[in-house]
């Protein structure tokens, strides 16, 4: 009985753990969490205090029967289970069935997959910390409570299938509630006017700011006209040139939440593929000749502490590759989000010195991306501010007022590694000349860096043209993922292990739909919503939510016994249950008209939401099965047969295109989002580019460029198009046309770019909503990821 026994998750991980404890140690997974509560009945003893009835999960008997015949014959038992409220609970559990002591020291931990960490985690063992099993107790606990009591009443009431809980429910609530915000938004008409003139030196451009030193507003046509009748006749003079330097902070290394939203925004990852593939790079992979090899550290964490031992290898490294002007005098200190539990250290690779190009040949695609990421952001993280040299001009003419603002790189700093994306707007890693806004950059950079031509005060500028162009305030964006998981993160909803599966799941119930990357909220997510406001308001409260995880955390830290929020909690639940049981009446969902007629029987056909999205039924059903893709229609004409409209289809990457109705019979295509209305010059087809928030409307015949904001807005409609019947729901759009592959024609619309090599010839796919993992786009001298 020489052999001591290590238990982890994973075989995974079990394969890095071994390779660094030799032959004295057998390291085996329980693949998993190996009990939980029972499916079939509530599993709480509320009477007896609350004590959960735990079972062997299905299909864990073999694995823990096999642990147990082990553990007999070793000498000692360790239990190595992630270093987190599960992980701690997942080691109790084991401890429990395999009877071992609970005060003995059995607990290891470590919170990167190193020798290092290893072998000293294993010097250093301790007894089970009873205080964290009991925050995830409690948390698993009140979520049964929750979830089993309410969701058979909403499956009475409404539908079965349905489900609620503490934290997704208020994350569909914040969907609905932005969804509210923009639909009841009532767009503002303001104006700009830029002035170019003529200096010494060259061109300048400058933006009306106000009258004296005040902040004007052009709220209508009229002040405009009111600003060029001032300007008529007056000399424009330079009055002052304000010249400083600013610095640009790097960003924190990652933590959960910081991960998935940058993975998201650069990489095009959902959340849970973040979290697989960081699960997988934590646990170990296969470095040829180094054998198991964790990449990163500990992936669930909301610190962004980073440990003494790595900052001076990253700092060592620097020096090295990129020179002292690369070194900070100090090592970065940044202070925990408040409410942050800071147990692990930030994400951050194992060794900065395992640089991504060198462990690539041994990496999946995904793999090596994310790891890319997470070491480029760390590296940066250890770096020093970007230097900006930013000039403000500020010119007048009579009271009037313009400036004209530029910003040119000194010392490019982190940004020799790494730069951050913003959403809607990728940046390319390693890309220093581009940048982009930054606060600490000044605000009166309006985005893209450049360079202003130098004049002196006093000088006398020559006027050569004025343009004043309408705008109309924008309603607020909806979430993108990457945005609902920082909301949910600033709220304190939830915890970084349940940012990812929180998302999955309000989108599995139907309760929202990611359309072009954005959630919307589903008829049937606003009824539940409704339902779970008026029945059951403390659920659906994001603050009272955000004081549940609070007190978890304080019963995590030992400041609060579990029993006692469990009781406080239930005591008000269990009224708020009797009274939804005895008020709440049955709803039937109202059936939501497309506004189109079945072509089999002539009934209208209505709009249903199924697995991958939605999708039109007949409203005859059972006596007539007739179902459609929903196909949206921009609203604009098809501009190359001039009958059909264009319509929005998916490519089989999940990209959004546009093809003319008709097809086959014609066989337009676009990448670019039509906007309904004709050119006001030519009538031709009007296409938006840029950012949603800056979008510009450009003609595909004459070339004309309008400010996106000056053109009304329209609501995109259903569209009935020849096409199969499906099955199940979810429509397989009719077929698009293979014309717009790589090597073939460019779209029309598209001026002649055509889509990248990377994109696959638009074909009929199922849409689940979801938006493609990657979109790519190219340039001249690169490809990033949009």
């Amino acid at each position: 009985m020489s052999e001591s026994i290590v238990i982890v998750e994973s075989p995974a991980k079990a394969k890095t753990i071994a390779k660094y404890l030799g032959r004295k140690y057998r390291v085996l997974a329980s693949m998993g969490h190996v009990r939980d509560l029972p499916k079939s009945e509530l599993g709480v003893d509320i009477e007896a205090g609350f004590v959960p009835k735990y079972i062997t999960i299905r299909g864990k008997g073999e694995v823990l029967k096999a642990l147990k015949d082990a553990a007999k014959k070793a000498s000692r038992v360790y239990l190595a289970s992630d270093p987190d409220r599960e992980g701690e609970a997942i080691a109790w559990h084991l401890a429990q069935y395999l009877k071992l002591d609970l005060d003995a020291p059995i607990r290891v931990v470590f919170h990167e997959i190193t020798e290092r960490a290893v072998k000293e985690s294993f010097q250093h063992p301790r007894k089970i910390d009873r205080a964290l099993v009991d925050a995830q107790q409690a948390r698993r606990i009140l979520d049964r409570l929750v979830g089993y009591q309410i969701s058979p009443l909403l499956w009475k009431k409404v539908k079965k299938g349905l489900s609620a809980g503490r934290v997704q429910s208020v994350a569909v609530k914040l969907i609905i509630d932005r969804e509210n915000e923009i639909e009841a938004f009532v767009p503002e008409e303001y104006w700009t006017v830029d002035v170019h003139l003529e200096a010494a030196a060259g061109e300048l451009v400058a933006q009306f700011y106000g009258y004296g030193e005040e902040k004007t507003p052009l709220r209508s046509s009229a002040d405009v006209a009111a600003l060029l009748r001032h300007l008529e006749g007056r000399p424009f003079v330079v009055l002052d040139v304000a010249r400083r330097e600013r610095r640009r902070k790097p960003p924190a290394p990652f933590t959960t939440s910081t991960l998935q939203q940058e993975a998201s925004r650069k990489l095009g990852f959902r959340a849970t593929r973040t979290m697989r593939v960081a699960q997988e790079l934590y646990e170990g992979v296969p470095l040829g000749p180094e054998g198991h090899v964790g990449l990163i550290t500990y992936m669930r964490t909301d610190s962004v502490r980073v440990s003494e031992l790595a900052q001076a290898e990253a700092r060592a490294y620097l020096a090295e590759v990129f020179g002292d002007a690369y070194v900070p005098a100090a090592p970065p200190v940044r202070k925990a989000r408040a409410g942050a539990q800071d147990a692990h250290e930030a994400i951050r690779p194992t060794s900065v010195r395992r640089t991504p190009e060198a462990v690539k040949p041994y990496l999946s695609r995904d793999q090596y991306r994310l790891y890319r990421l997470i070491w480029e952001r760390f590296v940066a993280s250890q770096m020093p501010p970007a230097v900006y040299d930013t000039t403000t001009v500020t010119i007048g003419a009579g009271d009037a007022r313009f400036r004209a603002a530029g910003s040119v790189i000194q010392f490019d700093g982190f940004l020799r590694v790494y730069e951050e994306a913003t959403e809607d707007r990728p940046a390319e890693a390693r890309e220093a000349k581009g940048g982009g806004k930054s606060e600490d950059v000044g605000e009166e950079d309006v985005g893209e860096l450049r360079r202003i031509v130098p004049v002196e005060r006093g000088e006398t500028l020559r006027h050569l043209r004025t343009e004043p162009r309408q705008h109309f305030t924008q309603p607020p964006p909806r979430y993108s993922e990457a945005q609902l998981v920082k909301t949910m993160e600033e709220l304190g909803i939830g915890r970084p292990s349940t940012y990812a599966p929180t998302i999955e799941t309000i989108q599995k119930r139907g309760y929202v739909v990611l359309r072009d990357r954005r959630f919307h909220p589903t008829e049937l997510g606003r009824l539940v919503t409704e339902l779970l406001e008026r029945f059951f308001p403390e659920i659906i409260d994001v603050s009272f939510t955000a004081k549940m995880e609070a007190d978890l955390d304080r019963i995590e830290a030992g400041a609060l016994d579990s029993r006692t929020l469990l009781e406080t909690f239930y005591a008000q639940f269990q009224r708020r249950l009797e009274a939804a049981e005895a008020e709440m009446a049955p709803v039937t969902l109202e059936p939501e008209y497309a506004g189109v007629d079945c072509d089999v029987c002539g009934r209208p056909m209505v709009v249903k939401t199924g697995r991958y999205g939605k999708f039109l039924a007949c409203s005859g059903y059972p006596e007539c099965t007739n179902t459609k893709p929903y196909v949206v229609s921009s609203g604009a004409r098809c501009p190359k047969c001039g009958q059909g409209e264009l319509v929005e289809r998916r490519s089989k990457r999940g990209r959004v295109f546009y093809g003319c109705s008709r097809f086959p019979e014609c066989d337009f295509t676009t990448w670019d989002r039509p906007h309904p209305a004709p050119c006001p010059e030519c009538g031709g087809l009007l296409v938006l580019k840029g950012r949603r928030d800056r979008e510009t409307a450009v003609c595909t015949a004459c070339g004309v460029r309008l400010d996106g904001e000056a053109l009304p807005p329209v609501e995109p409609t259903p569209f009935l198009v020849p096409g199969p019947q499906v099955s199940e729901g979810p429509a397989v759009p009719a077929p698009a046309p293979k014309a717009v592959g790589a090597g073939a024609p460019a779209p029309e619309a598209s001026g002649g770019r055509g889509p990248a090599p990377d994109d696959t010839a638009p074909e009929a796919v199922a849409s689940d909503g979801s938006g493609p993992d990657v979109r790519k786009k190219k340039t001249r001298d690169r490809e990033y990821v949009r």
